[in-house]
Parts: structure tokens; C-alpha cells; sequence
């Protein structure tokens, strides 16, 4: 009777209501925080797994100011129809220089996690610049004035240096040539020399992407960007991998 007593006189009480309240709270949060604080990382690393390279971090800094994460996901969900149709589920690790990560938006559109690959460069140049073209169906709006833009590449060196105070690892050598990079991953033939590139950026894919090789533009961001989602990862032993990290943490 006492505690029941006690428990009403709280309910009846909105500022011990209030601070109990905060105090449930705050302990539930401790509870899932303070353990982050003493492990490395949250995620356990996979092989093939790397930073974007400046053209494919332009590309991604469009894909989000255009808004198109808000029609396509970038989650392949572990449920049989959602893998029948996207490719495998989609690992943590793939994301983990993703800032924002493109997880758990709402899906208009089909998923993007492994687009990159599916499709030539001139089908995303075509469905981008008249979505309808290619898929009668889509109410995706037009994006052609991507390609008659040129990319701004004067702020590429501060783009890596920002995301590496965010924990990626860009080196002082990778934010130094930034804007150099740039230029070679979309001109094989650009001054600069392409396997130290490749092996600083393993599996980049260096070329014209928009059909326009006598400029950079944004369409050849947002299209690099595009071919290589979900094209780093061998997903199938990277799952196998986190299947026994995960085992070894029970």
C-alpha cells in the first residue's frame, strides 16, 4: 500500500514526475553510450573496403545536395524478396565513410547499394538528363543541367581534409592531389599517373563518365559516384566475416 501510495503521489506531481523521468532516461542512455567509449570501432572492417576517391566523394556531396536520397535507399534489407531483387544485404562496414549514411531512407525509387556496375555509363548520362526515356514509368524529375555544369574542384582539398576530422582516413598525400585526382579519374588521359592512383584508390574506375571528356562536369561526379556502389566489398566472404565477429563478441 505504501508503494503504491508513493507512486500516485508521483504521478500527481508533474516535477518529480519530470526529474524521474529525466533520470530513467539519462541511465538508459549511459547504458547504450558509454560502452562505445572504450572499443576501437563499431564496426568491424572488411577487406576491399576504402575511402571514396575525391571524384566520387563530389558525386556523392551531389547525389545528397539534389536530394535523391530521398527517393532511393542505399539498405538492401536481409529479407529474401529484397535480395532476390537488390543483390545481397547490405554490411555495415560498406557505409562506414559515409557521412551522412544513406541508411533507412524512404525508398520511392529502387535501393542504389549495388547500382554500381548494372548499368553503362551513357544509360545513368540518359537517365538522369530524361528519366522517362528509360523507365516510361519514373516521376524522378530532370537533372541535364548536371552535365553543362562544371564541377567546382577548388574546394576538393578541403572536402578530404574535413571528412578525415570525421575519422576518414585520407592522408596528407590523398588531400594534396585532391584536385589533380580529380581531373585523372575523369581523363585516363590527364597529366598524372594512374596505377599510383589506383593503388592509393583500389578498383576506381578511371574515365570519361559522361561522354564529354573535354571538361569535368557534375554529371561525371554523380555517375562515378553511381558505378561504384557496392562494388568494393566481396560481400559474400565480408558476411561471413561479421557473421563470425559476431559470434566471437556473444
Amino acid at each position: 500500500m505504501g508503494l503504491a501510495s508513493q507512486h500516485k503521489k508521483l504521478e500527481k506531481n508533474i516535477n518529480l514526475l519530470a526529474i524521474f523521468s529525466f533520470i530513467a532516461v539519462a541511465i538508459g542512455g549511459i547504458v547504450e553510450i558509454a560502452p562505445l567509449f572504450w572499443i576501437d570501432n563499431t564496426i568491424e572492417e572488411v577487406e576491399g573496403m576504402r575511402p571514396y576517391t575525391p571524384l566520387e566523394q563530389a558525386g556523392r556531396n551531389i547525389y545528397v545536395r539534389e536530394g535523391c536520397y530521398s527517393c532511393h535507399s542505399q539498405m538492401i534489407r536481409p529479407f529474401r524478396d529484397e535480395v532476390e531483387r537488390y543483390g545481397h544485404y547490405s554490411l555495415a562496414a560498406e557505409s562506414m565513410y559515409d557521412h551522412p549514411f544513406q541508411w533507412g531512407s524512404k525508398r520511392t525509387g529502387p535501393d542504389l547499394a549495388r547500382v554500381g556496375g548494372r548499368y553503362s555509363d551513357e544509360w545513368h548520362v540518359q537517365h538522369l538528363e530524361d528519366p522517362q526515356s528509360v523507365v516510361p514509368e519514373s516521376i524522378m524529375p530532370q537533372y541535364s543541367f548536371l552535365g553543362r555544369t562544371r564541377l567546382d574542384t577548388d574546394n576538393a582539398a578541403d572536402m578530404l581534409l574535413a571528412l578525415r576530422r570525421v575519422g576518414v582516413p585520407y592522408s596528407d598525400r590523398d588531400i594534396g592531389q585532391a584536385m589533380a585526382d580529380i581531373i585523372l579519374q575523369a581523363d585516363s588521359d590527364a597529366d598524372g599517373d594512374v596505377e599510383d592512383f589506383q593503388r592509393r584508390y583500389p578498383k576506381a574506375q578511371v574515365r570519361d563518365f559522361d561522354g564529354d571528356p573535354g571538361r569535368v562536369t557534375e554529371m561525371d561526379a554523380l555517375v562515378a559516384y553511381l558505378q561504384m556502389l557496392g562494388t568494393l566489398v566481396d560481400v559474400d566472404s565480408a558476411a561471413a566475416q561479421e557473421r563470425l565477429a559476431e559470434e566471437k563478441g556473444r
